[in-house]
């Protein structure tokens, strides 16, 4: 009886220790990435997908591991490996059903390191709805940071076959395109050196043109009347900044500033406008 308590106290005491061990090697494995790896990258500017990826593969394999030692020291298990393989057929196709899932989201972030279609820091958009900042890409998921700041979760399986708009894959730059309707009765010359003259004084404002183009002497903004509507002539005006988010300032100084010109010129923004009539329904005995 003695002998038998002090089995399984060793037992449990060699479970514990391993789990400790097990949690420890992971908790130090991680410090030690995030203090001199992740630091060194960030120095040089390197990209982090790979290395966020690799930790979290290693730290996972810690955990198995460990774990599975831990199992090895008890014999019981075996018992109970065998009671299983009455249910094998029913168990053999949920772990199908539940591993294919799982690998087929760890391919898939494997394949996303590989061939970085996004990267951790890119400015993305998926399903031309969800836009968002990339902040992690993990063995089943990839999670987007919206700028409202809330996290989109989306398995790595989901998002490696879905349509992605990367702002930040190959350049940075990015253009808006300012558009706004006058009237037929306004100036349209002056309108669109308005337009032009706001985004070439702009401080976000970039000049887009290549070598190419300085020689052909293409002007660093360009507007243009794009559609004469019912109400309006519509104008547009193409500005670039160095990036979405400066670009997103731009368009809303822009649109600001553009209609305070406007109003000092008397260039008329035309808006809808209706006339409503009462038809006069009192008897006339009545007045």
């Amino acid at each position: 009886m003695i002998k038998t308590l002090f089995t399984e106290f060793r037992t449990l005491t060699l479970i514990v220790i391993i789990i400790l061990l097990t949690i420890t090697i992971a908790l130090a494995f991680n410090w030690f990435l995030n203090r001199f790896i992740k630091k060194s990258l960030l120095n040089h500017h390197k990209d982090l997908t790979g290395f966020l990826f690799i930790k979290h593969i290693s730290t996972a394999l810690i955990y198995v591991v460990g774990i599975a030692c831990a199992l090895v020291q008890i014999p019981e298990f075996k018992i109970v490996g065998h009671s299983l393989l009455a249910g094998a057929g029913v168990v053999s196709l949920i772990a199908g059903l539940a591993s294919q899932q799982a690998l087929s989201n760890i391919m898939s972030g494997i394949l996303i390191v590989i061939f970085k279609p996004f990267r951790v820091n890119d400015k993305i958009t998926i399903r031309e709805s969800f836009t968002g900042i990339v902040e992690d890409i993990n063995l089943r998921q990839v999670v987007i940071r919206d700028f409202e700041n809330n996290r989109i979760i989306v398995p790595n399986s989901v998002i490696s076959s879905d349509l992605i708009i990367n702002t930040h894959l190959g350049d940075t730059k990015c253009c808006k395109m300012v558009d706004i309707g006058i009237g037929y009765s306004s100036n349209v010359e002056q309108a669109l050196d308005i337009m032009k003259e706001e985004v070439a004084k702009h401080p976000l404002h970039i000049d887009p043109r290549n070598k190419e183009d300085l020689e052909n002497k293409v002007p660093p903004v360009i507007a243009r009347v794009t559609a004469l509507n019912d109400s309006s002539v519509n104008l547009r005006v193409w500005a670039w900044a160095a990036n979405s988010a400066d670009a997103f300032v731009l368009q809303c100084d822009l649109l600001q500033n553009i209609k305070k010109r406007f109003d000092d010129a008397g260039i008329e923004i035309p808006f809808p406008q209706r006339t409503v009539t009462f038809p006069n329904t009192m008897d006339k005995n009545e007045i």
